[in-house]
């Protein structure tokens, strides 16, 4: 049959994966690198994912198609949430216990023999692997920090962690809807102070940018919020503050 379904033009895409989200039918994956339509038998064609993606890459066309399948949709996103697709990773590793690390009189020397100490107060720093409920979020100042930075900016400790809570996570490779649904929870049950925002320059992982935003919108909140791009060898080319 002939109907209306998505078509994501592959040029213009960047995969920051912000589309997948918003689409209540698990029609559309990250596929090296890319958005991809998984199946014409997912996508009900009304575009919902359509307003989100920054690159413009996602529009309607009419094509032959497969019918629209309500049970297979159903059928699909039980499999995801089975296999954990959408739903945060319950990790019962020992190294994942949520802590707070104290100050120690102990610092790192590096081979200049510059003394440099560890500005990391909490753990884990991972997205996906924080609770919403760790004790260490309400009232903090928050880092969303992607997680090529830290390896391109130098004193990324002395202004991105000093002070701060650090929750680190890959635009681009991890699953951008396990993502917003873990910062949703987060921003619902704590009252963040403020939060920062460190990202590369990669067009990609602006995704992240867009990800906090939206996450905020969903959650009813108006966190003080400001993203950092860094260049890729480690200059801060943009410091700007979120409008919601």
């Amino acid at each position: 049959m002939k109907r209306k379904v998505i078509r994501i033009d592959e040029d213009k895409c960047n995969g920051c994966g912000l589309c997948i989200p918003n689409c209540r039918e698990g029609a559309l994956a990250i596929v090296d690198g890319k958005a991809r339509l998984v199946s014409d038998v997912y996508c009900d064609g009304l575009g919902a994912c359509l307003g989100h993606c920054p690159q413009d890459a996602i529009s309607i066309e009419e094509r032959e198609a497969a019918e629209f399948d309500e049970l297979a949709v159903k059928q699909h996103l039980q499999e995801k949430t089975v296999s954990g697709a959408q739903v945060p990773i319950a990790c019962g590793c020992p190294g994942s216990a949520v802590r707070q690390i104290a100050q120690t009189v102990e610092a790192s020397i590096a081979d200049e023999g510059v003394v440099m100490q560890s500005e990391l107060r909490t753990w884990p720093v991972q997205l996906r692997l924080v609770p919403p409920s760790a004790p260490y979020l309400n009232g903090a100042s928050v880092t969303i920090c992607a997680d090529c930075v830290p390896f391109a900016y130098a004193s990324f400790h002395q202004r991105f962690v000093r002070g701060r809570v650090v929750l680190c996570v890959c635009p681009k490779l991890d699953d951008p809807e396990v993502n917003l649904e873990k910062l949703i929870a987060i921003f619902e049950s704590n009252d963040i102070k403020s939060i920062e925002i460190p990202h590369m320059e990669v067009p990609c992982c602006t995704g992240l940018v867009a990800l906090v935003k939206l996450a905020l919108i969903r959650a009813g909140k108006l966190f003080p919020t400001t993203a950092t791009k860094v260049s890729v060898s480690g200059d801060i080319l943009e410091r700007r503050t979120l409008e919601l």
